[in-house]
């Protein structure tokens, strides 16, 4: 696996992401947080097989989640007009409750209603009717996912939001989108020459990536609903790294047009390219804060790849990392409050997270060729690439380091992860 620092200086097939992929991730649980809520989903009432279908995607979604601790609800029939036994769920170990029902309707559609219950209070916290068809049935499972886990933490879920990545198998590269579970993958573009760097609009429809398809770098940037792109940056040299600007409108790039690797902003439509920054040394990898008002970077201007932030108009670069000789990929969290990047830690590179407010620092990761972190949107989790068994692997890992997952295609290499924005 190439280093993540120097990896950005370094027969074409579109189609558009209605294109279904065979190649679904897989995931693992390798690690549950602590203190974690116990609930209990009873199968939803309807058509058994759909009912069914629907109720495990919801119970693996707050599983994977690692904030929950599901109860056993073999041998309940409920939905959610049945009034709960409050004492009875309790005595089973349950500080909540959801029940629901899946019914067809006369237009070959689907309703399904759920009800979520404190069992503590005795009462419904949160219910739910959502009108979908067979093929949204997943979807709809994770929307009431959303629903219980918000409801119960009070943080806004993540089981809606896609994942972007990089699937490399002999002789072809292919970005594909998925479902934050790794299912529904769907190819936005596949190349016999290498894909890298993925980032999402923040509106979710577009992503830019840097695609080698010219036999150089080049930044373009796909609509995502209809399947057309155009370049952002082609300019003599490497063009690399893409980061969209909070507003959608502009891209932090990399570029080699005027020697060495260098920042520059540019309009996502390819217009209007300015120089950020002159450095002595090699400027990579940007990133803007959520609030736009400074870029994140990697440098090498100080002897080492260390991590700097610097105005988003331009302006003094500010040293961010010290700890180390070699910290790289700056990603902020949506709150702006932590700093998630790799790090080489006795040889091994892992995936760190700084408290920006302490500058206290935690490695998160167990691995050792850990790149490419991405939080999720409500900052809870960070999805990164690694290497297992020389095969490349997404994983993901939370804030706090206690809940891991492992992401994986069977047969194939697994790179460039970039978790989507929130559906608006």
């Amino acid at each position: 696996m190439k280093k993540p620092f120097s990896r950005l200086i370094g027969g074409l097939l579109l189609a558009s992401v209605a294109t279904a992929s065979p190649a679904q991730l897989s995931i693992e649980i390798t690690g549950a947080g602590a203190q974690r809520l116990p609930v209990a989903i009873v199968d939803f009432a309807g058509e058994r097989v759909v009912a069914q279908a629907l109720t495990s995607v919801i119970r693996a979604d707050l599983e994977r989640s690692g904030r929950f601790n599901l109860v056993n609800t073999a041998g309940v029939a409920m939905d959610e007009n049945t009034a709960p036994n409050y004492l009875d769920w309790r005595s089973r170990g349950a500080d909540a409750l959801a029940a629901g029902s899946l019914s067809a309707t006369p237009d070959g559609r689907y309703e399904t209603r759920f009800r979520l219950y404190d069992t503590h209070r005795q009462s419904a916290i949160a219910g739910q009717a959502l009108a979908h068809t067979s093929n949204q049935l997943r979807a709809t499972a994770h929307r009431i996912a959303d629903t219980i886990y918000e409801k119960l933490t009070g943080e806004r879920g993540i089981f809606s939001t896609r994942i972007a990545y990089v699937v490399k198998s002999p002789g072809r590269y292919e970005l594909q989108i998925a479902d934050a579970d790794g299912n529904g993958a769907q190819s936005a573009l596949a190349s016999r020459e290498p894909i890298i760097s993925p980032a999402w609009s923040p509106d979710g429809g577009r992503l830019a990536y840097v695609s080698f398809e010219q036999k150089k770098p080049i930044i373009y940037v796909h609509d995502l609903a209809t399947g057309r792109r155009h370049v952002a940056a082609n300019f003599k040299g490497s063009n690399s790294a893409p980061a969209w600007s909070p507003d959608g409108r502009r891209l932090a790039v990399v570029l080699t047009k005027d020697g060495a690797s260098q920042l520059y902003l540019v309009n996502a439509d390819g217009s209007g390219v300015a120089r950020l920054a002159s450095s002595p040394g090699i400027d990579t990898e940007p990133q803007f804060s959520p609030d736009g008002e400074f870029i994140y970077f990697t440098s090498d201007r100080g002897g080492s790849p260390q991590i700097y932030r610097m105005p988003a108009a331009g302006g003094a670069a500010q040293r961010i990392t010290f700890d180390g000789s070699y910290n790289v990929t700056p990603r902020i969290s949506p709150d702006g409050k932590t700093l998630a990047f790799v790090t080489r830690d006795g040889g091994r590179f892992r995936v760190a997270a700084m408290d920006l407010a302490t500058r206290q620092v935690q490695i998160l990761t167990d691995t050792a060729k850990d790149e490419s972190p991405s939080f999720s949107p409500n900052g809870r989790m960070i999805l990164f690439a690694t290497e297992v068994g020389a095969r490349g692997v997404l994983a993901a890992v939370s804030v706090d380091g206690r809940v891991k997952q492992r992401l994986s295609v069977q047969a194939a290499d697994v790179r460039e992860p970039a978790w989507g924005p929130f559906s608006k």
